[in-house]
Formats: C-alpha cells, sequence, structure tokens
C-alpha cells in the first residue's frame, strides 16, 4: 500500500518527494534496526544523505543549498520519517537553526558558517530549551552579557540536538530583564563548538529515535564576538516564533511518516496472521479498526498539507502550524497504538518494526513546542 502517494502533493515537490523515498529506502528502512538496538550515530547514512543533496537543502542556493520550499520539506520528511524516525531527524538535524542565521544574519555570517552546512563539511544545531525550562520562551535562563566586543554567555541548555556533534550551535539566550516587555528579553546568537567555556555530553540512551543525539550543554563564561549576534539584540524571541512556525509543518510530517509506517505494519500482519482458520483482517472487528486508523491518517495527511500552504503564503501561520502538529503527531501516537494492539504479543519485541514506531510515535507530541502549548496557540488565534 502506497499511504503517502502524491495526489495531495504539489507538482513541483514531487520530485523531490521521489528523491527522498528512493534514498529512504536504500539507505534508511534497511539500517533502521540496528541504528535503534545499537544507539549509534549514523555517520555513513548522513554523508550519503549529503551526497545526494537531501540533507541541510532548504539553505538558499546563494549560500550552497538546493532552496528548498516548505512544500518540498513537508515531502521530504514524510518520506523519511516513514523509513525510520531515529534517522530521519539526525539527517533533519543537520542543519538545525541554520534558516534563523540565513534568514535574519549577515551576509558574512551565512559564508562562514550556512555556506559549510549546506556544502556537508560542517554540522549545526539549535539551543533552546532549558533543564527547568521546557516550552516557555519566554522564562528562558541562560544569559549573554555584553562585555565590551564581546558578549559572555552563562546557563544550560538540555535535549540539544548535535549539541555533541556540531560544529557550531544558534543559541537563544536572555539579555534583557525588561518585565513590561516579556518578549524584548533575548537573542540569537552563533556559537561554535570550540569556544572556551562551552561543554557538551550527550543525554543517557532514549527509549526512541536512538540513533539521534541530545545533549546536555553547559555555558560557564563562555565568550564570543559581538559579530555573532544574529539580527538585533532583544529580537530573539520574535525570531524564534517564525522559525518555529515552519518548525511545526515540517514536524506534522514527522507524524505523518510515523502513522504511515504504523498502518503498513498493522496491514501486513493482519492479512498474514491466521486465528480460528482464517486470517484476522477477516473479523470485522479488526476491518474497523484499520478503517479508523485509515481515517486518521488521511484527516492528519489533509489537515497537514493544508497548513503546509497557508503557512507558506503567510496566512495565520501560527495557527495552521499548531494545527497540523497537534493533529498530525497525535494520529500517530493514536495509530500506532492501535497497530500494538493489532499485533497482539509480537509487538514488544524490538526487532519489530511496530515496536520502534510505537516508541518514536511518542516524542514528537513533546518536541517542537509540546501538544499542550499548541493547544493554546490555536485558541489564541482561532479568531
Amino acid at each position: 500500500m502506497n499511504l503517502l502517494d502524491d495526489g495531495i502533493v504539489p507538482e513541483h515537490a514531487r520530485e523531490i518527494k521521489a528523491e527522498a523515498r528512493e534514498f529512504a529506502e536504500e539507505y534508511i528502512e534497511p539500517n533502521a534496526r540496528e541504528y535503534f538496538q545499537s544507539g549509534e550515530y549514523p555517520h555513513e547514512i548522513l554523508e550519503a544523505g549529503q551526497e545526494a543533496g537531501l540533507v541541510a537543502q532548504d539553505i538558499p542556493e546563494e549560500w550552497g543549498g538546493r532552496g528548498l520550499d516548505l512544500p518540498k520539506l513537508l515531502a521530504l520528511t514524510e518520506e523519511f520519517y516513514r523509513a525510520d524516525a531515529g534517522i530521519a531527524l539526525t539527517l533533519q538535524l543537520a542543519s538545525f537553526g541554520c534558516e534563523i542565521t540565513y534568514d535574519y544574519g549577515s551576509d558574512e555570517q551565512c559564508e562562514e558558517y550556512v555556506r559549510p552546512v549546506a556544502e556537508g563539511d560542517q554540522l549545526s544545531g539549535l539551543a533552546v530549551s532549558e533543564p527547568e525550562t521546557g516550552s516557555d520562551l519566554a522564562g528562558m535562563e541562560t544569559r549573554a552579557e555584553k562585555e565590551g566586543g564581546e558578549y559572555v554567555i552563562n546557563g544550560e541548555k538540555y535535549w540539544i540536538g548535535n549539541g555533541v556533534e556540531a560544529d557550531w550551535i544558534t543559541l537563544y539566550a536572555r539579555t534583557g530583564d525588561d518585565e513590561t516587555n516579556r518578549y524584548g528579553n533575548h537573542s540569537m546568537f552563533i556559537v561554535p563548538t570550540d569556544a572556551d567555556g562551552y561543554e557538551a555530553e550527550h543525554i543517557p540512551e532514549k527509549m526512541a529515535m536512538r540513533a539521534s543525539k541530545q545533549a546536555h550543554i553547559t555555558f560557564e563564561n563562555c565568550r564570543i564576538p559581538e559579530e555573532n549576534l544574529i539580527g538585533t539584540e532583544g529580537a530573539g524571541f520574535w525570531m524564534l516564533a517564525e522559525f518555529f512556525n515552519h518548525g511545526r509543518v515540517v514536524v506534522s510530517g514527522h507524524g505523518l511518516g510515523l502513522a504511515a509506517a504504523a498502518i503498513e505494519e498493522a496491514w501486513a500482519f493482519t492479512h498474514d496472521r491466521e486465528e480460528f482458520g482464517r486470517t484476522i483482517n477477516e473479523f470485522q472487528a479488526v476491518q474497523h479498526a484499520l478503517a479508523d486508523m485509515l481515517i486518521d491518517f488521511e484527516r492528519a495527511r489533509a489537515l497537514s498539507w493544508r497548513a503546509c500552504e497557508n503557512v507558506a503564503r503567510g496566512d495565520r501561520p501560527g495557527y495552521w502550524a499548531a494545527l497540523a502538529k497537534t493533529n498530525a503527531t497525535e494520529a500517530a501516537v493514536d495509530v500506532s497504538d492501535r497497530s500494538m494492539q493489532l499485533h497482539g504479543g509480537r509487538s514488544i519485541l524490538d526487532r519489530r518494526r511496530i515496536a520502534r514506531v510505537y516508541r518514536d510515535a511518542r516524542i514528537p507530541v513533546i518536541y517542537e513546542g509540546a501538544n499542550e502549548i499548541q493547544r493554546n496557540l490555536i485558541y489564541r488565534q482561532g479568531s
């Protein structure tokens, strides 16, 4: 079955979708189980993705990328995450945060930092979350103090993709304390990971997306030149809000790929497994379960692609991005849960794809802004 068909995908995004599916079938699917069980970072697959022009290619052509737009990124994403979420996340985190630099940074910053990522010579990361602060962007406490021609950074960041592997990260840090302007107290910075005072360690093994590595970063009097400020001081919250509008549409693709994988597994298993002298798909209860899974999936996919169109043209992007992210990631949780039930006892074996999908599906409902926060956004922006 081909749940991720081209019918709903804009014509200009179909070629990149085909490239992504071919790459996923050759490199991601055959290695998914091995990397899930080992928890190793998939360096070779990342290198293959860079060589294939499928990593960091949202970066504009003027800085070495292919300038993939939002529909192309969504088309690529649903294919990658259908194959394996952990490896897919590693591939997409390779350029995480670059968008903030090429949208708001200087030409000099783009040439020095963004171009090497587009060309596959460097990796980037984005550091926002903190150990005691998750979705409250205005409450982050890592601080960057101006001293002469430098900023001095102190604090901690947590759950940072590529915090260890990256050559540089985009850092969201507090630069003000104006209680009357809660959303104007943070700024964005480029921080090389070899800077003195930057320390990162991998977070211990996770239950899901194990081929992707996240880090705990500490900054202790970490000094960077003032030229590493992106855009203007105090504009960080608004830069990040715009970044997440695009990112949440992409994360809806995480959910779509995972849901498609769960349905594929359930469909194949129920049409092959026999009970009481017939395959279990012949039982009406099983047919209804599969029908409900397809309803959830198709509804989520239709909403995600509608949201993609609206966000791309700037039509209430926060509202549509939150709708898509919430609906698609929760559909993945629900569909994978039903698929587990249909698999019965075999579902708990981690060598089975459905066991990996079930665990992986639980993660996107949390990252890129927990879904409870998305519901706040949907309500506030819904009128």
